[in-house]
């Protein structure tokens, strides 16, 4: 082997060895939906017969339906500036900005709009397309600043650190950027965006402090018509950018960037994802238009509705088996591990924000065990291991997503399974400990500890 495929091999070997080696996933047969706990398909519109037959229907009278030419900047597609000024028109943004996926989009916002001496803070949970935007922007590393997950203390302690130490800042000639998710695909947990957005109001009061809100795992599934946790809480015109995806509720392909004509136009002359790369198919644009209709006529309502409804069932069930389970076996994470977590500082007027989540992180160090339990039932069930490096080190997970077409059925099936895994393992850990008691009791206590070292 050349020293190249030595070296690649060895990092492979390596991840081999720690259970951390990614691979795509196999099955032998599809996969029902009523056994999908894994995809982010959270309102079952990849399966939904209504969006297929309306599809179906859009293809059959589309003019243009294969391809789409090449980059958005080397011909005109009409289609995808008429679903730009429906989704401005929808999500009452002045400008909207289509991208061939969501980390394209994050990664052309944040290569390109920061400028040289900006600072970007962002949430220790961010997405990997925000690392990846930040590294190949011009700012210097210093100006990279992590906060702790959701807090709004560590942001204010960075934010006046940094004005106390830059002139440049605190009179307006640079600009703080503010990057966070409203909903974090693996803890389910949910930026508390009225305050994040009043503390960089108030701390940088020459309008140079910008919140950027990645919206793509709430498009469709929460606010006004599915709008997201931004218009949920009235805050469109205080951030200046939302990301919303169409690949995740909505069952398609592509995302979109809401934000200024100014910056839109910068993106367009500076965001090399969109630039140098063939946009979105018709058909792709097609699909998402059919999606749109289905929330702008309240049918994704309904299925949201229920979704949020199973989200509250499934820890009414599993809350009460945990609390006899071994916390180091598994765990809920604190957010979600009783119902008085409620927090009124997103939406005074709203105690039950913040809302239930679909996604439902299940800690646990052994995760691949939970995981092939749950897909090694008569009825397998298929949820995801996640480990370090795509979660912090000792946080690994199943990770649990519901799903709109799941019924309670479905979910009773899920808890039940999960509480079979954790009597199994206990109980195992009671053989264990029984034989080496007997082990201690017939040959002496000298010989069970040596066996011990």
């Amino acid at each position: 082997m050349s020293s190249l495929n030595d070296k690649l091999a060895a990092a492979l070997s390596s991840r081999e060895k720690r259970r951390i080696r990614r691979r795509l996933p196999v099955s032998a047969s599809p996969v029902l939906s009523s056994a999908d706990f894994t995809s982010n398909d959270y309102l079952s519109l990849a399966t939904s017969s209504i969006l297929r037959t309306a599809f179906q229907s859009a293809l059959s009278t589309a003019p243009k339906i294969l391809g789409s030419g090449g980059s958005r900047l080397l011909v005109p597609t009409p289609a995808h500036v008429a679903l730009e000024n429906r989704l401005e028109r929808f999500f009452g943004a002045e400008k909207a900005l289509l991208f061939n996926s969501g980390f394209d989009a994050n990664v052309a916002f944040f290569s390109a709009i920061p400028q040289p001496g900006d600072v970007i803070l962002y949430d220790e949970h961010i997405h990997a397309s925000v690392h990846d935007g930040m590294g190949a922007s011009r700012l210097d590393p210093s100006n990279l600043i992590k906060f702790s997950h959701n807090s709004v203390a560590a942001l204010k302690r960075s934010l006046r650190k940094l004005l106390h130490e830059r002139d440049d800042l605190r009179d307006g000639r640079a600009s703080a950027f503010v990057a966070v998710e409203s909903l974090y695909s693996m803890d389910g947990t949910f930026a508390p965006l009225h305050e994040i957005v009043h503390c960089v109001e108030e701390l940088l009061p020459k309008n140079n402090g910008y919140v950027i809100v990645d919206e793509a795992h709430a498009t469709g599934i929460y606010g006004p018509q599915g709008r997201g946790m931004v218009a949920a809480l009235g805050l469109e015109g205080r951030v200046l950018a939302r990301l919303h995806t169409f690949g995740k509720a909505l069952a398609g392909s592509g995302a979109a960037i809401l934000t200024t004509e100014l910056i839109r136009d910068y993106l367009l002359n500076y965001g090399r994802p969109l630039i140098y790369t063939t946009t979105l198919t018709y058909a792709n644009i097609i699909g998402v238009e059919c999606a749109f209709d289905m929330l702008e006529n309240g049918s994704a309502e309904v299925l949201a509705l229920h979704l949020l409804d199973l989200s509250r069932y499934f820890l009414e069930l599993l809350r009460p088996h945990l609390q006899s389970a071994p916390p180091e076996l598994l765990c809920l994470p604190g957010h979600l591990r009783t119902d008085d977590h409620k927090d009124s500082t997103n939406s005074p007027s709203d105690p039950s924000f913040p809302p239930p989540t679909p996604i439902i992180p299940l800690l646990t160090p052994h995760p691949h065990s939970l995981a092939a339990h749950l897909a090694s039932l008569p009825q397998p069930l298929f949820t995801k291991a996640i480990t370090w490096p795509t979660v912090p080190v000792g946080t690994s997970r199943v990770r649990v997503c519901l799903h709109a077409g799941h019924t309670r059925d479905d979910v009773k099936k899920l808890v039940d399974g999960i509480v079979d895994w954790v009597q199994a393992w206990v109980a195992r850990e009671k053989e264990v400990e029984r034989q080496w008691l007997n082990v201690a009791e017939g040959e002496g206590v000298g010989v069970w500890m040596e066996s011990k070292l």
